[in-house]
C-alpha cells in the first residue's frame, strides 16, 4: 500500500495575524479543517485572477466550522490566505452534505 505524505501548510505570518485580530481564527486552527472527511471545497473564481484559489468549510478541532481560502502552493503544500467562521447559508450547506454521506 502507498504511503500518503502529511499534507504541509504555510502562510504569510503577518497576514496570519491579521486574520486572528479580524476573524478570531489562527491558520493552526484553520489548517485543521482538512481532516475533515466531510469537508466541502469549491473553487473560487471571485479571488482566482492570478492564481487559482479554493474554498473549503469543514470542521475544525475546536469549532463548529470555518471557511478557509487557500491555493495549492505546490504538490504537497497548502498555503492558507484567509480562515473565518462559517455564514448560516453555508453552514446549512455543510450540514445537508453531511446528512447525504
Amino acid at each position: 500500500m502507498p504511503k500518503i505524505k502529511p499534507l504541509k501548510f504555510d502562510w504569510d505570518p503577518v497576514k496570519a495575524e491579521k486574520n486572528i485580530v479580524k476573524y478570531d481564527v489562527s491558520f493552526e486552527e484553520a489548517a485543521t479543517i482538512f481532516k475533515d472527511p466531510l469537508a466541502l471545497y469549491y473553487d473560487d473564481l471571485e479571488h482566482s485572477q492570478k492564481e487559482k484559489r479554493e474554498l473549503v468549510i469543514g470542521r475544525s478541532t475546536t469549532r463548529e466550522r470555518l471557511l478557509t481560502c487557500f491555493m495549492v502552493r505546490a504538490e504537497d503544500t497548502i498555503r492558507i490566505i484567509s480562515a473565518r467562521t462559517s455564514t448560516h447559508g453555508e453552514r446549512q450547506d455543510y450540514d445537508e452534505n453531511a446528512e447525504i454521506e
